[in-house]
């Protein structure tokens, strides 16, 4: 059977897959990477690398796409294949990274207020439940996972894409208030064997708000690139 290694988002942790499981089971076996105990996307990718089985399918999502990106570079011999979910290769601003070690996101919007709801598709950004899943994961890392991963540096990796050559899926949310369609849709046109698919009615959010929209299309991607 093969292994999936799933790579969450920004101060995300594994519950973010939790309505996928069951779908992503009959996949393969799950394997859920640690990108809590590091700062730079370099050392995320050799903690994962060393703690997963020797050959993987890789999923990426939001800030676990970066990380896919340079662990993929790191050891292709091992990456069956890689898709990257509402994420981008676009390298952030020094303004944008100290934002997001000051605790804002994008727009200027502090955390507290309305920025865990720009995560989400406009028409559910009152969601209690989805609010109530995306807080309770920053609660359970806390400010030290916080700090190390907003002071991460993310250069520009369009270039960096072209040396990927294994099958490769890029997803892209239509109504994601956090990753600009174009960033995304750029990833696809750079990777050499990338399928591009999009979720529509959907936030940045693709796990929770279109978990078993987003589970099918890598079960039909993984299908048909025969992995």
């Amino acid at each position: 059977m093969r292994d999936l290694v799933l790579l969450p988002g920004f101060m995300c942790d594994a519950t973010l897959w939790a309505d996928m499981v069951p779908d992503l089971e009959k996949l393969g076996r799950l394997h859920y990477g640690n990108v809590y105990q590091d700062d730079t996307l370099e050392g995320m990718a050799r903690r994962v690398l060393a703690e997963v089985p020797e050959h993987f399918v890789l999923i990426g999502f939001s800030m676990g796409g970066f990380v896919a990106r340079v662990l993929t570079l790191a050891a292709p011999e091992r990456v069956r294949a890689v898709a990257f979910v509402a994420s981008s290769a676009r390298a952030y601003t020094r303004e944008e990274t100290e934002q997001r070690k000051q605790g804002y996101l994008p727009g200027n919007r502090p955390p507290r207020a309305n920025g865990v709801a720009m995560g989400l598709h406009p028409d559910r950004e009152r969601d209690p439940v989805l609010l109530g899943r995306l807080r309770d994961m920053q609660r359970r890392l806390g400010p030290e996972v916080r700090a190390r991963q907003a002071a991460l540096v993310r250069n520009d990796g369009y270039a960096d894409l072209e040396r990927i050559t294994c099958p490769a899926l890029v997803v892209a949310c239509r109504q994601d208030r956090l990753r600009t369609f174009a960033e995304t849709e750029r990833m696809a046109q750079h990777l050499p064997y990338a399928h591009f698919e999009v979720i529509e009615d959907c936030g940045h959010m693709a796990p929770l708000e279109r978990p078993h929209e987003l589970a099918a299309l890598l079960r039909r991607w993984i299908e048909r690139e025969g992995l």
